[in-house]
């Protein structure tokens, strides 16, 4: 896997990728992350990719992780309980 660019932000860590003909956005905040596959034939190369990466699609990235935090904490609960039985 090559990485293909390193998109600046404040609050992630935002990567492309190239692998086995698909292009692969990763975006990463604190443990967690997302990824994102997309054909290199459904774009016209990496800009159109980085074009790709609006602040809507971030905005619904970060309540994704909001919601991955929580689970995560619950799984912690879960398991902290079924040791405790």
């Amino acid at each position: 896997m090559r990485v293909l660019a390193e998109i600046p932000h404040p609050k992630y860590k935002i990567q492309v990728f190239n692998y086995n003909s698909k292009y692969i956005v990763k975006i990463e905040l604190d443990q967690f992350e997302q990824i994102y596959k997309i054909n290199e034939i459904d774009v016209f190369g990496l800009e159109d990719v980085q074009n790709m990466i609006t602040d809507e699609l971030l905005d619904n990235a970060f309540e994704r992780f909001l919601k991955m935090r929580e689970d995560w904490g619950k799984a912690f609960t879960t398991k902290n309980i079924l040791k405790e039985k």
